[in-house]
């Protein structure tokens, strides 16, 4: 009897492991159709949740002590009381603590941003940089709390992306899993933010996935949903912007938000190209003048030191200027020279590597270009108008849909911060043209045009940079493959120069098939500048074709499940 009882609970021991490993390896691939993936998702969210909070939190925390307000919402307002030197030290020593932390915590000294979630996405399984990330929001909360022109939205989405790989990792997660799960961890820390549950889940799939899949959706929404209980347990359900009643003359005015959307759509483009030229030209100076990398953001923030002596309105997020523009409390001439300063500030913060995101100016600039727009239209034809907060509205949505190449969660951000779903015509017509302009003068955004400068071509689709992530070494066939590539012909081709090194990726190697009329190339590993080099093998293009078209398969049923 005794033996029987010990037999049947070591049977149900080993069955309920077997079911637990089983459990684990179909979580680890099929994560999202299975219901024990959305728990995950919900913890992930949760957790994003939370981070977006927190960080919001040091953010004010902060900027209270430096500042010594207890209403940071009123900085910029607070800021005209104090003394100069103050306002000028505060952004110098930001930047300087900045700086020393990303020349400790990152290889190249650069903040982590929203541009490298996407890169991780699509070429990465869904995983970025921990230590990197981690250094990066911490010094994006010193530059947004002691005087940086920038976003907090783009650094609590990175934050999030590094708590999403690090449940990745712990689960051993695929592919697809793990993108999802980046999805997840994206939209709880944007809802949490914005209080925008609708838009935080599209922001995942439009921005960060880039497809719109069936698998993805539910777990996506769940953690969006637990993002947003959180935001609302601690700021209840208001929104965060207040605005007048707005009154939209239908047919009529639609035209002038046709033009709108294309003043946008060059107002985002100047926008988004200001940041880059600033990019190239504090790199250029920090070249020639042999400037250490760690003191670049403290030369940038005595540069927004000295402008926000007198103009303090570009100190952190700026909503208090948003929402001024937003109910029309600005004249036409603040208007024009706070968006202009506010560009200048958010180039030289980016420029300078201090940290920071992009969202959050784009509105501030679309509100303000809206609002200038506005104020010309209903003076130009009163009766035919609606009021000039309207335009500003529109305006928001337009430039920041056109930087971040995302109309349709920029859209309803835009309807989900202010309350208002009155108005969706004018914004959606607006958003549209901006959009459709912009992605023609940038590669489609700031974030993909970040990456094409970086060589990374997500821009213009899978088909482009599926060929970088097969490396040539992996793909070859070695000389003992049975149908190895002659030896002597391969030494003849490399005479020749028709060779590529072991290194290289098909995204290198696929040109030189179209360029050479061969069946395959010589794979080398270059020893020295005087040393022969060392044949490894061959990549056979039929090789290369079916690794492509393996990947393509791979990525159109993600895409389509």
């Amino acid at each position: 009897m005794a033996d029987r009882a010990r037999t049947y609970f070591s049977e149900q021991l080993t069955l309920a492991v077997t079911s637990c490993r089983d459990g684990l390896q179909v979580l680890r691939h099929r994560g999202p159709s299975q219901i024990q993936f959305w728990f995950i998702a919900l913890a992930v969210g949760i957790g994003a949740g939370f981070a977006a909070l927190f960080f919001r939190k040091g953010i004010n925390a902060l900027q209270a002590f430096v500042y010594g307000t207890q209403d940071v919402q009123r900085l910029h307002s607070f800021a005209l009381s104090l003394p100069w030197y103050w306002v000028l030290l505060v952004p110098i020593c930001g930047g300087l603590l900045t700086g020393i932390i990303l020349h400790v915590f990152t290889r190249d000294g650069r903040v982590r941003s929203v541009a490298d979630v996407i890169k991780g996405a699509a070429l990465k399984d869904g995983r970025v940089e921990p230590k990197a990330g981690l250094a990066s929001a911490l010094a994006s909360l010193i530059t947004l709390s002691t005087g940086g022109s920038t976003g907090r939205e783009g650094p609590v989405v990175h934050l999030a992306a590094v708590i999403s790989t690090w449940v990745n990792r712990r689960i051993h997660a695929d592919g697809i899993t793990g993108r999802d799960l980046l999805g997840c961890a994206v939209a709880a820390a944007v809802s949490a933010s914005f209080n925008a549950p609708i838009a935080g889940a599209l922001f995942a799939l439009e921005v960060v996935l880039r497809h719109f899949a069936v698998h993805a959706f539910a777990p996506i929404v769940i953690a969006s949903a637990a993002g947003t209980v959180i935001n609302r347990l601690e700021f209840g359900g208001v929104t965060e912007f207040i605005l007048p009643a707005g009154e939209l003359r239908f047919y009529v005015e639609l035209p002038a938000f046709l033009i709108l959307g294309l003043i946008c759509g060059l107002v985002a483009a100047f926008f988004m190209r200001s940041i880059f030229w600033a990019e190239d030209f504090g790199t250029f100076v920090q070249n020639r003048a042999r400037i250490p990398r760690w003191l670049r953001p403290a030369i940038s923030g005595a540069m927004l030191g000295g402008l926000a002596i007198w103009f303090p309105h570009i100190i952190g997020v700026g909503y208090e200027t948003t929402s001024l523009a937003l109910t029309g409390e600005l004249v036409l001439r603040e208007a024009i020279v706070f968006a202009v300063l506010k560009c200048v500030a958010v180039a030289i913060t980016m420029g300078g590597r201090m940290g920071g995101g992009v969202f959050s100016p784009s509105l501030m600039m679309g509100a303000l270009c809206g609002l200038a727009f506005g104020i010309v239209a209903t003076a130009v034809f009163p009766n035919v108008s609606g009021s000039a907060n309207l335009y500003a509205l529109a305006g928001m949505g337009a430039v920041a849909a056109a930087v971040l190449g995302a109309p349709i969660s920029t859209t309803l951000i835009v309807f989900e911060m202010t309350g208002d779903w009155q108005t969706g015509l004018a914004v959606m017509v607006s958003v549209s043209l901006s959009t459709a302009l912009a992605s023609r003068l940038v590669h489609r955004s700031f974030f993909l045009t970040q990456l094409e400068r970086q060589g990374i071509h997500l821009a213009a689709g899978p088909q482009a940079y599926l060929l970088s992530l097969f490396q040539v070494d992996k793909i070859m066939r070695p000389p003992d493959h049975p149908l190895a590539a002659d030896e002597e012909v391969c030494w003849q081709m490399i005479r020749d120069g028709v060779y590529i090194d072991a290194a290289a990726t098909l995204e290198v190697a696929m040109p030189t098939f179209e360029a050479q009329p061969t069946r395959f190339i010589p794979v080398v590993r270059l020893v020295g500048e005087d040393a022969p080099p060392e044949l490894l093998g061959a990549l056979f293009h039929v090789d290369a074709l079916k690794a492509y078209n393996r990947a393509l398969a791979a990525t159109a049923a993600e895409e389509h499940s």
